[in-house]
């Protein structure tokens, strides 16, 4: 059953409008509920998943994700209008597609299953935006229910998975119109991301979406958020991966 905020982040993100403060009877009440509307998004919105974000904030901390709509993916190289998204920040990430398919079950997957299922991984540049305009000074679990801020993802050329890459701290560079916009030493407060594709698995499998390999999973920034204030290119290269770019016009 569609909620009123389910109704109303599915007319903003159509009209590319913002939502002011959200009526406390509007905010979701838990997690469940939160996640719960994403996927009441994408029901109405007539989009197929075409991949996840998932992320957490700490090397232990709780994991979050939402599903992506797929026509939200767009090619390396892409060009994308800049006035589709209000907020727009960029973040450099590493994806992953899984080799095989994680059918849905009510029994968990366990960590061995889900590492030994990675099949390719690949850069990815998530447009960061959100529908509420107090963003990000606005309930947690109302951005959680927005696809946790999601705007679009960019993805890059995959490569085959290998088992020694440097996840959590690998060499980066991410640069708008050559200018470099790394604050700090590229890493991901997720510590090393292959932590949270177990939970992944198992968060979607649990609903009865099953996991496949043509999903796309990115799993957190690298280098920040930049919030780019005019048009341009947006260049990312994470080393052993192929480069990624996204022009803004």
């Amino acid at each position: 059953m569609t909620t009123l905020l389910s109704q109303r982040l599915v007319d903003a993100r159509r009209n590319h409008l913002t939502l002011d403060a959200l009526p406390v009877e509007q905010v979701p009440a838990d997690g469940a509920a939160a996640y719960a509307i994403q996927h009441d998004i994408l029901r109405v919105l007539g989009a197929p998943i075409g991949g996840w974000k998932i992320g957490a904030k700490s090397d232990s901390g709780p994991i979050q994700g939402a599903p992506l709509p797929a026509n939200d993916l767009y090619p390396d190289g892409a060009r994308v209008p800049r006035e589709a998204f209000a907020p727009l920040g960029l973040e450099l990430e590493i994806a992953f597609r899984f080799g095989r398919r994680f059918e849905a079950s009510t029994t968990p997957y366990g960590e061995a299953d889900v590492h030994a299922g990675i099949g390719s991984i690949g850069a990815t540049i998530e447009i960061v935006a959100s529908r509420y305009a107090g963003w990000p000074n606005v309930d947690k679990l109302a951005q959680l229910a927005d696809l946790q801020n999601h705007g679009a993802l960019i993805v890059g050329e995959f490569t085959p998975y290998r088992e020694d890459f440097p996840f959590v701290a690998p060499s980066a560079r991410f640069s708008f119109e050559g200018r470099d916009v790394v604050e700090t030493t590229p890493a991901n407060p997720a510590g090393d991301p292959r932590r949270l594709l177990t939970w992944l698995v198992n968060h979607a499998t649990s609903r009865g979406i099953a996991v496949t390999p043509d999903m796309v999973i990115t799993t957190g920034s690298y280098t920040g958020m930049f919030f780019p204030q005019s048009a341009g290119t947006a260049s990312g290269c994470i080393e052993g991966l192929a480069p990624i770019s996204l022009t803004l016009y």
